[in-house]
């Protein structure tokens, strides 16, 4: 959420949304070039929310608007969003972390003595 705060004056604020409206329109049109790595397709979807001020209702009807989304999404296409197995994996390592004994990456261990868990 880009947000105008006391700490962000109007100049930055502007050029902020000027290059979140391009990227939506970068989207919506594309640019065909002789260069593959050039060429960007357009037609991409894409959605911006502007918000009058952000509290806990409208923070809460964002969120409530992307879960609604992913649910409306997920039966056009057939699939069901519960079903992760990223999920799955995450529980069993949780169940790892829980269990102790385990030596895990580096990031992990860190995160773990950083918190206070290992």
């Amino acid at each position: 959420a880009v947000v105008p705060g006391d700490d962000l004056d109007e100049a930055h604020h502007r050029i902020l949304l000027t290059n979140c409206f391009a990227q939506g329109a970068a989207l919506m049109q594309g640019r065909g070039s002789d260069d593959p790595a050039r060429s960007y397709p357009g037609d991409r979807p894409s959605a911006t929310i502007l918000i009058d001020e952000l509290s806990p209702a409208s923070f809460g009807a964002l969120i409530a608007f992307h879960e609604h989304r992913t649910f409306a999404n997920a039966v056009l296409l057939g699939i069901n969003p519960f079903d992760q197995f990223g999920v799955e994996l995450g529980k069993q390592i949780a169940g790892q972390i829980e269990a102790g004994g385990t030596v895990f990456d580096p990031s992990t261990e860190a995160l773990m003595r950083a918190s206070g868990i290992a």
